[in-house]
């Protein structure tokens, strides 16, 4: 990652930073809500949300280095490796699932880590991808992690991903709550969430979106039919 994501740590280890988690980590679990038997990787900062699935076959997070340390306190769900994104240390078709939060938005190239993701997916693979939105109050407050890097829309999301051979397939959105005042709304913010989701959600703080990954789009069109002349010979 070339833009650091700065007090990551700090961030989900106060009581905002543990009510904005359990938004977020409600509306991923929405949409994957157990995945036994199935292996699960995570990409960037997964510490607070790798526990939704404990009965996975095998749970694997892989963090940059430059946040070694400070994540490696946080991460009792399962193993965690440090490694450059942009060459994961797997072989292909080695995961089921990946999750990937706060890691897109914070990358070098962005084209090299789908295409990594894409390359260790099982080809019916899928990838849960956690972004800022770009018009969300979150993405201008610098005091939260979701205020650094690269945000999007929900069109260029997906847009991105269907470029690097993904299909988004579902979406969910969080953070309706402001990025102030998080640890006295504790009680208030599932509703102010399901209000929020109901009738504003282009003004989420974050969208969630599962993609597939697509294997049609990845091969070739095929050769052009020739259409066969039949030529009659001439009679001896």
């Amino acid at each position: 990652m070339s833009t650091e994501v700065h007090g990551l740590a700090a961030f989900y280890g106060s009581r905002g930073g543990e009510t904005a988690a359990r938004l977020v980590a409600a509306r991923m679990a929405a949409l994957w809500p157990r995945l036994p038997g199935l292996s699960v990787l995570g990409l960037g900062w997964t510490a607070p949300y790798m526990g939704l699935w404990p009965e996975a076959y095998r749970r694997v997070a892989l963090v940059p280095g430059h946040l070694n340390g400070s994540h490696e306190r946080h991460v009792t769900a399962c193993p965690t490796l440090l490694a450059e994104e942009e060459k994961l240390p797997f072989a292909d078709r080695s995961f089921d699932r990946v999750v990937l939060v706060h890691g897109l938005e914070a990358a070098e190239n962005a084209r090299r880590l789908l295409r990594e993701v894409w390359r260790v997916l099982n080809d019916d693979g899928r990838l849960m991808l956690v972004v800022p939105n770009r018009v969300g109050m979150w993405a201008h407050m610098d005091r939260t992690p979701f205020g650094h890097g690269q945000p999007y829309s929900r069109g260029q999301i997906e847009r991105l991903l269907a470029r690097h051979l993904f299909r988004a397939e579902r979406r969910e959105a969080a953070l309706f709550v402001p990025p102030y005042g998080l640890r006295w709304v504790g009680s208030v913010a599932p509703s102010v969430e399901r209000t929020g989701r109901l009738l504003c959600p282009r003004i989420a703080g974050v969208f969630i979106v599962e993609a597939e990954k697509d294997l049609f789009s990845a091969m070739p069109a095929g050769a052009v039919a020739v259409r066969r002349r039949v030529l009659a010979s001439a009679a001896g």
